[in-house]
């Protein structure tokens, strides 16, 4: 069966601003996205803040360019994921719609399988 990673992305700045009982509700929203669609997830985290990211480029001599930060400056960064194991992409796109991401939103991709 097809695999599918939900990326949450929010913004950062509109998450920290909000009070303890708001960011105590999006907890609960996960958690009963997680009781509702368990039976299809097979992981799934929040990500630190992308001030604690570290981006890892090749360089033009064969060796890397190590940087602090995300890979892209955004308004939007990555916050977290789902992977989600369904039978087709309108029932990914169908769980997504169901994943709480007040800040921003959700971008679906298909796990891509080499054989």
């Amino acid at each position: 069966m097809p695999q599918y990673l939900i990326l949450i992305y929010d913004d950062e700045a509109v998450r920290s601003a909000t009070n303890p009982e708001e960011f105590e509700r999006l907890m609960k929203a996960h958690e009963e996205f997680c009781a509702a669609d368990g039976a299809v997830i097979r992981g799934g985290n929040p990500l630190q803040g992308a001030d604690t990211a570290t981006s890892i480029r090749p360089d033009s001599a064969g060796g890397f360019i190590v940087t602090d930060g995300a890979f892209a400056e955004t308004k939007e960064v990555l916050a977290g994921y789902y992977l989600v194991e369904v039978a087709h992409l309108d029932e990914a796109l169908a769980v997504a719609k169901r994943v709480p991401a007040p800040f921003g939103g959700v971008e679906v991709r298909p796990i891509r399988v080499f054989e």
